[in-house]
């Protein structure tokens, strides 16, 4: 009964095994891609850039008829028509009834018209602000999915190491106790351990795959394979003093100082109103008869009479909104500023996490794990190398995710600034 059960066990455990080490190979099938063709790719062919490049161009557009004179007005009429009596609606018996035809041509002020090219122009630094933090945060989200990638990968090649070791103890179990030497419950604990890592397999093989479609999204292809090769996650592109210095330049702040210097510019534009805008034109009126034809020209002016309750107010309500923008770019480079500090010091602890799993907790779990199995090999307890190669595997997936969130940690540095604006 217990060969029975025994070797119903191994039945599911090795097909599970085999299929768990054939999927590495599989898996590199893919493309390989670095972080850095991770980003440039994502930068290259993200949509949410296809949008701001095509807002950019929406602003310049504008802007290049920003100030422009608006449309002159054809006008076409019939004055002093009689409407009344026996001459009604004929327009040859009135001498003072003429067809017109006009032609008149509104010219705001010049204050106005600079003021709204101004304001055009500093319209368009603000859609390109944005397309640029916008690049920034593509770059970042990019990179954050190639190493969330990269550190499933690296857990999957860990556990899937880790199986060989484990179909060798459950073989040894089956053998001892086929030669009266080990106990049933031994070679069962070493059978169930193979069914464990399986489990643990199919786990990670899932977060690789879901790591896998989180990348496709921002590269708009297929699977591709992050390779499980060490970036270099122990320095940053620049120094995090650096970064304190050009907290002006990171990607939030950049759409925050281009609107307070759009609300610099609503502001002398709301004072160009104040100035009035003028009007020309002309008519020319044809009579019957021989009567002489009538010519008409005019200039206009306008009155701004009620300053206080109109222009006054516009120019104080810009006012306002320039200093909510000032208060908001304020706050914006206060957060950052803490957030770059809380980064760093984030990003220094899980360098120095990962130093300890590297250089001391992995190797410790490895030698222990194998030392048991070498003792349980010589007929000695099963339960010591039980215990000591769970703790390997969970100190092997810890160290892969904790060299994951390292990555994350240094993503969020090191794309904070446009590698055009880096100091």
């Amino acid at each position: 009964m217990f060969f029975h059960s025994l070797a119903g066990a191994m039945r599911t455990a090795v097909p599970c095994l085999i299929a768990a080490a054939l999927a590495a190979p599989f898996a590199t099938v893919a493309a390989e891609v670095s972080l850095q063709e991770a980003v440039q790719r994502a930068v290259q062919s993200a949509p949410l850039l296809e949008a701001r490049r095509a807002a950019v161009e929406s602003a310049r557009q504008e802007s290049q008829r920003a100030g422009a004179l608006p449309d002159p007005m054809l006008s076409v009429g019939i004055d002093n028509l009689p409407v009344t009596g026996a001459d009604a609606f004929d327009t040859r018996m009135d001498g003072m009834t003429m067809k017109k035809i006009g032609l008149r041509q509104d010219i705001p002020a010049r204050a106005k018209r600079d003021a709204q090219r101004a304001l055009a122009g500093r319209q368009v630094d603000e859609a390109q602000a944005q397309s640029q933090a916008e690049a920034l945060a593509v770059r970042r989200a990019a990179a954050e999915a190639w190493i969330d990638l990269w550190a499933a990968q690296r857990e999957l090649a860990a556990l899937q190491a880790s199986g060989e070791e484990a179909a060798l103890a459950a073989r040894l179990g089956k053998a001892r106790v086929a030669g009266g030497a080990g106990t049933v419950g031994d070679a069962l604990a070493a059978a169930a351990a193979v069914l464990e890592l399986d489990n643990r397999v199919e786990a990670a093989l899932a977060s690789e795959q879901a790591a896998q479609a989180a990348l496709a999204r921002w590269l708009g292809g297929g699977a591709v394979h992050a390779g499980i090769g060490m970036p270099d996650f122990d320095s940053l592109p620049i120094a995090a003093e650096r970064l304190l210095a050009a907290v002006e330049r990171v990607g939030p702040l950049l759409p925050a100082n281009a609107q307070v210097e759009s609300a610099a510019a609503a502001i002398d534009a709301a004072r160009a109103d104040k100035r009035p805008d003028w009007s020309v034109g002309a008519s020319y009126g044809q009579r019957s008869g021989n009567r002489s034809d009538m010519l008409m020209l005019e200039v206009g002016i306008g009155l701004p009479l009620f300053v206080r309750n109109r222009q006054d107010r516009g120019i104080a309500a810009r006012e306002a909104e320039y200093r909510a923008a000032l208060a908001s770019r304020e706050d914006l480079r206060r957060q950052e500023t803490a957030r770059i500090r809380a980064d760093v010091a984030r990003w220094e602890a899980l360098k120095r996490q990962a130093a300890r799993y590297g250089s001391g907790l992995l190797p410790l779990s490895r030698d222990r794990s194998a030392a048991a199995l070498a003792a349980y090999r010589a007929g000695g307890e099963l339960q010591p190398w039980l215990d000591a190669r769970r703790d390997e595997l969970d100190t092997q997936v810890a160290y892969a995710r904790s060299l994951g969130e390292l990555g994350r940690a240094w993503a969020a540095l090191a794309f904070l600034l446009l590698p055009e604006t880096q100091p």
